[in-house]
């Protein structure tokens, strides 16, 4: 697993109307001080290092609320958490339990020593850094591929193979309800006031729901292509959503319209990671580097971390 030196952890397009996807991109025509000071960081901080973790590929990586640590889930089955100490990651423990692949991890939104684990053997898995052991072990209906948890801390939402979306009580460990969807769901995601859940899907959409309600507020036509991945903003303006067609756009949240796109990644875009102040924005693909940019500008002027 190679990870940044200087990592992106939390430490560290006109509109016509709501929904609307932008016809062409904004943009500035230079830098910003901040982007020429982030770009002589990263000129500092250039080197990458690897860190074993797994002895197959890796599907998920996660930081916990506080930034001291990183989880990793793969497909050997196991999880690993590393602990950041200046400028190196120490491997604390690896996770074993669960009997297919861990294609993805999250932690509690505000308790640092909690993450749970979805897998292909059909269980989500809540685990204790402080123990390190599996507190709970959920049984799912399908073979889950998505998870994440309520900025609120008391569900958990996790997505099987077969577009089932369900609600599990992190506290009794119970389904509150169960949801079946008539298209690919890829990623989902509460916003971060908790009373709207989104998906996006493989044409192209996110997908709105009221919550707790789940009923449908909005479907956005995002992309001509499968919509991937999609990331809120820790400061709760923005959120983003990157795109089998290689572009990444960035959303208002109170008005649901498209704001900036960013065009620089040549394939599928497959996650998408904010800096702790909203201020950055980092995209992934097959591309040989990482992209990240200055959220309020779309300049050219990008900054990049080579793979």
């Amino acid at each position: 697993m190679a990870i940044p030196a200087a990592s992106m952890g939390p430490s560290a397009l006109g509109q016509s109307g709501p929904g609307s996807m932008a016809p062409w991109c904004s943009v500035t025509s230079g830098p910003t001080r901040y982007v020429l000071g982030m770009q002589e960081l990263f000129r500092g901080h250039s080197k990458t290092r690897e860190f074993p973790a797994h002895s197959a590929k890796v599907h998920s990586v996660a930081w916990s609320c506080d930034g001291r640590r990183l989880a990793s889930g793969s497909f050997d089955k196991t999880a690993s958490v590393f602990l950041l100490e200046k400028d190196r990651l120490v491997k604390e423990n690896n996770y074993r339990g669960h009997g297919d692949s861990v294609d993805q991890l999250c932690w509690h939104p505000s308790n640092p020593d909690l993450f749970v684990t979805a897998s292909g053997d059909k269980t989500i898995r809540i685990w204790d850094v402080r123990t390190t052991k599996c507190i709970a072990t959920v049984n799912t209906k399908g073979e889950n591929i998505n998870i994440c948890w309520s900025p609120d801390g008391q569900t958990i939402a996790v997505g099987n193979k077969d577009d089932v979306v369900t609600f599990i009580d992190a506290k009794t460990h119970r389904s509150k309800a169960e949801e079946q969807f008539k298209f690919e769901v890829n990623e989902i995601s509460w916003n971060n006031d908790n009373n709207m859940f989104f998906l996006t899907n493989g044409n192209g959409c996110i997908n709105i729901l009221s919550y707790p309600e789940l009923k449908p507020v909005q479907s956005i036509n995002a992309h001509p292509s499968n919509c991937i991945c999609i990331k809120f903003d820790p400061m709760g303006k923005y959120f983003a959503t990157g795109s089998a067609d290689a572009l990444v756009s960035l959303w208002d949240v109170d008005e649901l319209v498209c704001v900036r796109c960013f065009s620089r990644l040549d394939w599928p875009v497959r996650t998408l990671s904010f800096s702790h102040d909203g201020k950055m924005l980092a995209s992934a693909s097959e591309d040989h580097f990482i992209d990240i940019a200055e959220v309020e500008t779309a300049t050219k002027q990008n900054l990049k971390i080579e793979k």
